[in-house]
């Protein structure tokens, strides 16, 4: 064979070349210096599911890769003289999806993941290739659901929904199974012994079955955080992984320091679940939220950040050096600097039942007849920006609700009708509807810093020169120098982004005070 595709779609035919390129006989010797060169034999299994990655690069005969369940095998592709093994996970460090297999004898070059890292890192050329096509061959696994993990549950469950998102903002690939609409769901449920009322399961990779699992469960069972030693001391701890603490990571690990951040629950933070983000440096067309934040979370990876998913930092250890983060299980990451990048919880509808706005709108009004847009105020001007208020104006299917606010929510196994009063005449409204958004702002994560440093009248973290000399004195700031500008009352923690007082809710300054905050990291680590 010389096509190297068997049965990826035709979609993937228009830029095979980048999903499976061929490296030419000067590449694939710069890639052998890295590694060892192996004989192969015909039906020789090279990695399994489950395995540690390995970084094959074919110089003879050919390599089967195979999706596998629990019954059958699939062949996805078969790679030739030329062509190389590997997709995203060979920068994380977490462990195959698929079966890689001899598919005739002959040789590969085989190289261990660390090579591989350095390799990506010091040759431009070479990283430019491997990383487009490990990140296309990730974006092809997720489309078709070829991956380790089964979603079992239903749209109407607010658990499958939580577990959905989870996996898909983690860019984890994983089939879904609609209880309420998959026809041969029950022969499923047999299988692995589960009844309805354990909805939502998931079932990681084919063996464990996890009965409505937390995230953190989900990320445990499918190794999301093996390779990660969370023991040493790290030059830099990034709590947070929004765009700020992304920022931190990326800039922080190509400038050498030893990165660990910590991310309770998917890279992105608030700006990875928008639907478009248009004013953003450099994509006049516009990015999602989730694309931004995926390109910077596999940025830092390159670059040798590790990132720790479905942890939570629930205590600081702050009164001796090196600073210890406390994790939610218990265990510490210690660490010679800080950076705060938790961001903001968003508030609930103090309503019973009830668990950007304007992007939200704009995007539902897609594919939806009619978009309600409920505002308590009496406009938009003074918190959204213009271009997006002329297009909710101009759009027939968003109709702008000023001064009005849900006042109840009703149904029996799914939300079935709503209720909301214009504040201007009392007026109560009910309507049926079946899905609703909420969007009623945050407050600063500051709660599990327990007073290790000062924060403002909102429970914001003040940060370099909003530190007043009394600030200072309360604080017993220790040094004889002033805070850097983004460095808390405690010498050598830092806040960014939207945790810090003062912060300007964008994006764009968000990842400027993540990188610029790493520039006093170094200061702080050469004191």
């Amino acid at each position: 064979m010389t096509d190297p595709i068997l049965a990826m779609p035709l979609k993937v035919a228009a830029r095979v070349d980048q999903v499976f390129p061929t490296l030419t006989a000067a590449q694939i010797a710069r890639i052998a210096a890295h590694g060892h060169t192996r004989r192969i034999q015909h039906g020789e299994v090279l990695l399994e599911v489950g395995d540690q990655l390995r970084f094959f690069v074919v110089t003879a005969g050919q390599i089967d890769i195979v999706s596998v369940s629990s019954l059958t095998e699939a062949p996805i592709v078969t790679l030739q003289p030329g062509q190389f093994t590997g997709e995203a996970n060979m920068l994380s460090g977490r462990r195959g999806f698929t079966r890689i297999r001899a598919g005739a004898d002959g040789e590969v070059i085989e190289v261990e993941r660390e090579q591989l890292l350095s390799l990506v890192q010091t040759d431009s050329e070479l990283g430019e290739i491997l990383m487009r096509a490990f990140i296309l061959r990730r974006v092809e696994l997720i489309a078709h659901e070829i991956g380790d993990a089964v979603l079992v549950g239903s749209n109407h469950s607010a658990d499958t929904l939580r577990i959905k998102e989870f996996l898909t903002r983690n860019g984890y690939p994983h089939a879904y199974v609609d209880l309420d609409r998959d026809s041969d769901v029950q022969q499923l449920l047999d299988r692995f012994h589960v009844s309805h009322a354990d909805i939502p399961v998931v079932i990681c990779r084919g063996e464990s079955v996890l009965r409505n699992p937390t995230n953190r469960q989900i990320a445990d069972c499918l190794g999301f955080n093996e390779a990660i030693d969370r023991t040493h001391v790290r030059d830099l701890v990034v709590i947070g992984a929004g765009p700020s603490g992304l920022a931190a990571a990326v800039y922080g690990s190509s400038e050498g320091l030893d990165v660990l951040v910590l991310e309770s629950n998917a890279p992105g933070g608030q700006a990875g679940s928008s639907s478009k983000i248009e004013n953003y440096l450099g994509f006049p067309t516009g990015i999602s939220g989730q694309e931004l934040a995926g390109r910077a979370y596999t940025q830092a990876q390159k670059f040798g950040a590790q990132i720790l998913i479905a942890k939570c930092a629930k205590r600081l250890a702050c009164d001796r050096k090196p600073y210890a983060v406390e994790l939610d299980d218990c265990e510490r990451a210690p660490a010679r600097a800080v950076i705060i990048a938790t961001g903001a919880v968003y508030r609930r509808l103090s309503l019973d039942n009830a668990n950007s706005a304007g992007q939200a709108a704009v995007f539902l009004a897609q594919t939806s007849k009619c978009v309600h847009m409920l505002v308590r105020s009496e406009g938009l001007a003074a918190s959204m920006s213009r271009y997006l208020i002329r297009r909710i104006e101009e759009n027939s299917a968003i109709n702008l609700r000023t001064c009005t606010e849900i006042v109840s929510l009703e149904g029996n196994e799914y939300l079935e009708r709503v209720a909301w009063r214009d504040n201007r005449t009392g007026k109560i409204d009910m309507r049926n509807i079946r899905h609703i958004f909420v969007m009623t702002g945050a407050v600063p994560n500051t709660a599990w810093l327990g007073g290790c440093v000062l924060l403002d009248a909102k429970g914001f973290i003040k940060t370099g020169t909003d530190l007043s000399r009394d600030d200072l004195m309360t604080a017993h700031w220790p040094l004889t120098r002033s805070p850097y500008l983004l460095e808390t009352s405690l010498p050598g923690v830092f806040a960014v982004g939207d945790v810090r007082s003062g912060n300007v809710k964008r994006v764009a300054s968000a990842v400027g005070e993540g990188s610029i905050a790493v520039a006093s990291v170094h200061q702080v680590l050469r004191e």
